[in-house]
């Protein structure tokens, strides 16, 4: 007596698919496209895209950007910023023997109130005494904390993620000790 066999369910031909879009600070662009049996499923995920992928610009390969679904419209899922990232070769690059790694980690708030995270490196082109590397751990927060009291969360997205607020940091404090390069290496988003 021959056994009748079970229909397996194909699941993939259930899912539709939707194409991903940046936030309006990105300009709305198409960064991928995922599966999804319902669209109720799409908000929390999570997707990285870099620089140059938005941009075109292939100096910036080296940041990767971090979006999370925020909510679907139609076909279309809208995603919101979470944060960014730089690669850690880009990192140990930055770093050689003789020199003193800064790490600034500070919680600024916006002009409209919004909370982000930002790390900031400064990589000194000779070594520095402990004292100094405060001073200047000090001076980074300051200006970082200032430079966002001063923007909306776009703005300052913008001078975030382009490399401005970054220069303008090597500018203000390489008068305290000389430095090699500062880069703002990590930042998260909070509400």
């Amino acid at each position: 007596m021959a056994k009748a066999r079970r229909r397996v369910r194909d699941t993939w031909r259930e899912k539709s698919w939707y194409t991903i879009k940046t936030p309006v600070e990105f300009g709305e662009k198409e960064i991928g496209s995922t599966p999804a049996r319902d669209p109720e499923f799409l908000p929390g995920r999570t997707v990285d895209v870099t620089m140059r992928e938005l941009t075109g610009d292939f100096s910036k390969q080296y940041i990767k950007l971090h979006f999370e679904i925020d909510n679907v419209a139609g076909t279309v899922a809208n995603t919101k910023f979470t944060g960014h990232k730089i690669t850690t070769d880009r990192i140990r690059s930055m770093i050689r023997r003789g020199t003193s790694r800064i790490d600034a980690p500070v919680i600024v708030t916006t002009k409209d109130d919004r909370e982000i995270k930002v790390h900031v490196l400064a990589v000194t082109s000779r070594r520095a005494k402990s004292s100094q590397q405060k001073f200047m751990r000090e001076t980074i927060e300051n200006l970082v904390a200032e430079s966002a009291s001063e923007k909306s969360f776009k703005e300052f997205i913008d001078v975030l993620t382009s490399g401005k607020l970054a220069s303008e940091i090597y500018h203000n404090a390489k008068k305290i000790y000389p430095l090699n390069r500062v880069e703002i290496i990590k930042s998260k988003v909070f509400n």
